[in-house]
């Protein structure tokens, strides 16, 4: 028989659904591990089905279901002559939830409880935060164990082994696999939206690999934030990721070019910008900011994009209020990170010269060793300042300390247009 669809179409619901996958079986059977093999082999079982017999009504539940029928063939696979009552009571609670219904799998608040139990639990404080990330982005945004090792610079292996420490700890601590009562939201919730943010940053901005950005993850992000936000409605933080990430992403279309390469902020065709998501995220700005006492660092960010994104050019962007807000936050947030974003902002108020002692200042305490936009926020300055040849130096220091393919090129192009 003729395939009825190719495999482009499989990565396709495998890019969209992946994670909500994963996250309805890690329910189903109560065990990261186990839920991983058997969302792997549904998919395998995809790639072998589906071209003959096209893709199901219902993607989603065909790949539940056959992910939950693969977990029990493994428990089953486990128990040996003597038997394994383990694993025998484990199969015994997989079969008594029953096989989920084609109508359980529409877009409803049980598949969206199901991200956000994960998410969650990933974040438990009973985990460090470093952990708390990488358990998210291994599993929540399903990115692989390398590509979480190379954007927390550690090795595969070591990220490797404090995967299956954070899963062992949750498994053996009893976890709860569910959002926590209200009482026990408020020491999670910082944790959970820096989380979130990471997520919408990987794909905003990619660590590794050579998309110039990864939508998917930013519209999983978006979703996540949104759930929080009917969690705790009104809170004025999650208002302002929310915010923050509606105006990025709304420019999203804008940051490549025709042929997928990165643009700067100035050369970006604001009309491909998405202005309905840019009035939505402004409208939320202000919310976020209503309450002076309740300011944080997320509404300070996302009243920053909103200047950005509202600005009609680059040239009539205001760039003193974006430089004052910098300096609210470095009060909120104070971090070397934040210091070279306030100096870039200030280089555009009140010229190069100032922030470019600012910036030299920064890279003289050492506490940004590795981090290419420091020498490419130099580099910027000393070519508006007419230093060409510190400029290139400090350019290809940037080339060679980023690890993204297409922001690398993107340095090259600046490099070259030095000369």
């Amino acid at each position: 028989m003729d395939a009825l669809i190719d495999h482009k179409a499989i990565e396709a619901v495998y890019r969209n659904e992946a994670g909500r996958v994963l996250a309805t079986l890690i329910r189903l059977v109560g065990d990261f591990e186990l839920a991983e093999e058997g969302a792997q082999e549904a998919f395998e079982a995809a790639l072998d089905r589906w071209p003959k017999i096209g893709v199901p009504g219902n993607p989603r539940a065909w790949l539940v279901n056959t992910g939950r029928h693969k977990a029990i063939d493994r428990l089953r696979r486990r128990i040996n002559l003597r038997g394994k009552l383990k694993a025998v009571a484990a199969e015994a609670a997989i079969e008594l939830q029953g096989e989920p219904a084609v109508a359980d799998f529409a877009e409803s608040e049980e598949i969206a409880d199901d991200r956000l139990r994960l998410i969650f639990t990933c974040c438990h404080p009973a985990l460090a935060m470093e952990t708390r990330v990488a358990l998210t982005l291994r599993v929540v945004c399903g990115l692989p164990t390398p590509a979480v090792a190379s954007v927390l610079l550690v090795s595969e292996e070591a990220m490797a082994q404090r995967l299956v420490r954070a899963k062992a700890k949750i498994r053996e601590a009893g976890i709860p696999y569910q959002v926590p009562d209200r009482a026990l939201l408020a020491e999670r919730l910082a944790g959970v939206l820096a989380v979130v943010y990471l997520v919408f940053t990987e794909g905003y901005a990619p660590s590794v690999g050579d998309g110039a950005v990864r939508p998917e993850l930013c519209e999983e992000a978006i979703r996540l934030a949104r759930l929080i936000d009917q969690l705790l409605p009104g809170q004025p933080e999650v208002l302002g990721l929310l915010s923050l990430m509606l105006l990025h992403s709304a420019r999203l279309d804008g940051r490549r070019d025709g042929a997928g390469e990165l643009l700067l902020l100035e050369e970006q065709d604001r009309g491909r910008w998405d202005r309905a998501r840019i009035a939505e995220g402004a409208a939320l700005v202000e919310r976020a900011l209503a309450d002076s006492s309740a300011i944080g660092p997320y509404g300070v960010q996302a009243a920053i994009a909103a200047l950005h994104a509202q600005a009609p050019s680059f040239a009539e962007t205001d760039w003193p209020q974006i430089a004052g807000l910098y300096q609210v936050l470095l009060r909120l947030q104070p971090s070397p990170v934040v210091e070279l974003n306030a100096a870039a902002a200030l280089s555009m108020a009140e010229g190069p010269m100032r922030a470019l002692s600012l910036v030299d200042a920064l890279a003289a305490r050492g506490e940004l060793p590795n981090y290419a936009p420091l020498p490419a926020a130099r580099a910027d300055l000393l070519q508006r300042l007419g230093r060409i040849e510190e400029a290139a130096a400090a350019y290809s220091d940037a080339i060679g300390l980023v690890r993204h393919a297409a922001e690398r090129r993107l340095l090259m192009r600046r490099l070259a247009s030095l000369f």
